[in-house]
């Protein structure tokens, strides 16, 4: 396998800086191509969050100038320095843009940043300053979701004929395509990207009269990962995954692969794990129990070993199925079930769970928080995992509660269809409990079959021991990125049209 110099860019990643799924990818799936032997520098925004002093971070000996709003802008660029067989990582500074208490929404307002546009496209044009800056020219330049969608377009653009970047070709992965980065049309002109981008009759950012990021990546970069196979199908077969998206998409089918997201098992392994109150394997699930009973404990919830416990981490949105969740509550908490759900999101949902933690205390505890450590010890100590999402690019949480022996039920779509084996009665096998239909009424049929097995422990237990042998770990996923990558290099004419 051919070594590349691959440049990523992103908005969030592990250990710096997280919100989701995102965070977690970018903190593995760098570390996982280094130790391909592929020379990776990663760059992210310099929030307010990022703890310079925990991580050593150091200052370029100059600024960068970063041509931006009709003016030019210095970018103080701070570097971590690789770590063994590691990837290297930068950090773009811009105290105005980037040193606020959340990264992408007002806590004020609850509303996003209204310059969003300003700060993601600075930051796009930051990183591929500093890296002429740095005299490094990528192979690759692998771009996330909208924030760094911009990226491939000022490639095709701007730099179409900068010799730093002669041989580079862009690679966008599609992590949520619900999120788009959908601004006003007077947006455009701070871009600096030439006119007919918006404003011809097939303009690349062009999306019913307003400036959408995530679409210029789509139209402009060379090839496009998503985050699962299926994914990578549903997104172009209409609008309920392709939100309005579906027919760029298909245009660009022949250059779409669906790569599904890893598991760092370095973190999410309960024979490794720090977080959780005793470590456990396949060989010997006694400590599953101890983690069962602390964190039923900590709940404040009865200990009732015949009633199964679930548990949900997630977004409490309605693309998350809380809707299905709170709409169905009394027939969940009517079966034999206790529940603890961890997450923030909508204030309705936020709302509608404090009032059924009220009304059936003794059945669920609701944590409204971002707790990573209360994340390890609900996989751990849960018997189950509900994951009903409207929709799901991969998911990482039915992953990591397959390692955890922790058993999922999943809605059929995205990431957790091509994870989730549905458990058939009749030969014994499975990973987990499968419903198609976005309804409470399927995901209650669901949930009844999850108990129905778990009243019988030895099956209950072989479908346990089944999840926890699956291997999703990154080094596969790395090996599928380097050879798409390698089919990016070898197109003598890269998509889209140079500008």
């Amino acid at each position: 396998m051919d070594k590349l110099k691959i440049l990523m860019v992103a908005s969030e990643a592990g250990p710096f800086v997280r919100t989701g799924g995102l965070g977690d990818v970018m903190a593995a799936l760098p570390s996982a191509l280094a130790a391909l032997g592929h020379d990776v520098k990663v760059f992210l925004p310099r929030y307010q969050e990022v703890d310079e002093r925990l991580h050593r971070l150091q200052p370029l000996s100059r600024f960068v100038a970063v041509p931006h709003g009709g003016d030019i802008v210095e970018a103080q660029v701070l570097k971590k320095p690789r770590s063994r067989r590691g990837a290297e990582h930068f950090f773009v500074g811009h105290d105005e843009y980037f040193l606020r208490p959340e990264l992408y929404r007002d806590p004020d307002t609850g509303e996003d940043y209204e310059d969003n546009h300003l700060r993601f496209a600075f930051f796009s044009r930051a990183v591929l300053q500093t890296v002429k800056a740095l005299n490094w020219s990528p192979d690759i330049v692998h771009v996330h979701d909208w924030q760094a969608a911009l990226v491939p377009v000022y490639l095709k653009t701007l730099y179409a004929r900068d010799a730093a970047f002669a041989n580079a070709r862009s690679v966008l992965t599609i992590h949520n395509l619900g999120y788009q980065g959908l601004f006003e049309k007077q947006c455009f002109a701070d871009l600096g990207l030439p006119e007919e981008l918006f404003y011809a009759m097939t303009g690349a950012l062009e999306f019913f009269g307003r400036v959408n990021f995530l679409k210029g990546g789509i139209a402009l970069a060379d090839k496009i990962t998503t985050v699962s196979e299926r994914y990578a199908h549903e997104i172009q077969a209409g609008e309920e995954f392709g939100f309005g998206l579906e027919g760029v998409l298909r245009d660009r089918s022949k250059d779409i692969k669906g790569i599904l997201n890893g598991v760092d098992y370095t973190l999410w392994s309960p024979s490794r794990d720090n977080q959780i109150p005793k470590k456990y394997g396949p060989s010997n699930l006694s400590g599953k129990r101890t983690c069962r009973v602390e964190l039923m404990n900590d709940a404040g919830l009865p200990i009732r070993d015949r009633v199964p416990l679930a548990g949900l981490i997630t977004r409490l949105a309605d693309q998350k199925g809380i809707d299905l969740l709170t709409e169905a509550a009394d027939e969940i908490f009517a079966m034999n079930l206790q529940m603890i759900v961890l997450g923030t999101g909508d204030e309705e949902y936020h709302d509608k769970l404090r009032k059924l933690e009220g009304k059936y205390p003794d059945k669920l505890k609701v944590y409204l928080e971002f707790n990573d450590g209360l994340a390890h010890r609900i996989q751990a100590g849960a018997d189950i995992f509900l994951m009903p999402s409207r929709y799901e690019p991969c998911g990482l949480n039915q992953m990591y509660a397959l390692k955890y022996g922790t058993v999922p039920v999943v809605r059929k779509v995205g990431g957790l269809a091509d994870t989730v084996e549905d458990y058939d009665p009749s030969a014994a096998r499975g990973t987990g409990f499968v419903f198609e239909e976005y309804t409470s009424e399927a995901m209650l049929e669901a949930l009844s079959r999850a108990l129905e097995v778990f009243a019988g422990r030895r099956k209950w237990g072989k479908v346990m021991k089944t999840g926890m042998s699956r291997d999703f770990s990154w080094g596969r996923s790395a090996r599928e990125y380097s050879e798409f990558f390698a089919t990016a290099i070898s197109v003598d004419q890269p998509a889209g049209t140079r500008t």
